[in-house]
């Protein structure tokens, strides 16, 4: 028995040592070096040197003078506590037309914007025609609620608005915009996106370069 329990025992202590000391010791070195930014959560700073957010995680702009980021399901929107999807599927009524709230559950609300609604929402504060096309982007939320990236399309649809809110040529804002572009990563994996923290951040500069 004392024959195999000793190499039971000291096998589970060079194993936890080693995987649960050892290794994450050397990858958190290896990270600090190599990727420093990344490894302390890719903070973003404003010009006045305050951490503002993650480039990693979105955060909710409703100001007209912004990039608005898309729909977030994660609690009452960019909540990183309650990260989620709406868990709606792409046929299900309610993720196209919505539901409005039922008086008779008075102390719960069921309302939900749905593609529709936030479809037409999106034209309206934007200044585009009833039957334009609209980036998907802008009408559903991502899988996590908390997407720090929008389509290129969608930014460039907005800069109309926040250049005329801004009092800015559009040119100049449509410049930022592919200024704050991230490519496709190795060429070929997922699609054009924008930082919209940045890129707000970016538009704040514009107003005080101090």
């Amino acid at each position: 028995m004392r024959r195999q329990l000793l190499p039971s025992v000291m096998m589970m202590l060079i194993f936890t040592v080693l995987a649960g000391l050892v290794y994450p010791l050397v990858v958190t070195g290896i990270s600090q070096v190599a990727f420093h930014d990344e490894a302390e959560g890719s903070l973003v700073e404003n010009a006045s040197g305050e951490v503002v957010g993650s480039g990693l995680l979105g955060q909710s702009f409703v100001e007209p003078q912004y990039f608005h980021p898309r729909p977030s399901a994660a609690g009452d929107g960019y909540d990183p506590t309650l990260s989620s999807g709406s868990n709606l599927g792409p046929t299900n009524e309610k993720l196209l037309t919505g539901a409005v709230d039922d008086p008779a559950t008075a102390d719960v609300d069921e309302s939900f914007d749905g593609v529709e609604q936030r479809a037409a929402a999106y034209r309206d504060e934007n200044g585009l025609a009833a039957d334009a096309a609209v980036p998907v982007d802008a009408v559903t939320a991502s899988g996590s609620g908390l997407d720090p990236d929008i389509s290129v399309a969608n930014a460039r649809l907005q800069a109309a608005r926040v250049a005329g809110e801004r009092g800015i040529d559009v040119d100049r804002v449509l410049d930022l915009v592919g200024d704050h572009t991230r490519t496709r990563a190795l060429g070929f994996l997922g699609e054009d996106a924008v930082n919209v923290l940045e890129l707000n951040l970016a538009l704040d500069r514009l107003a005080d370069p101090s």
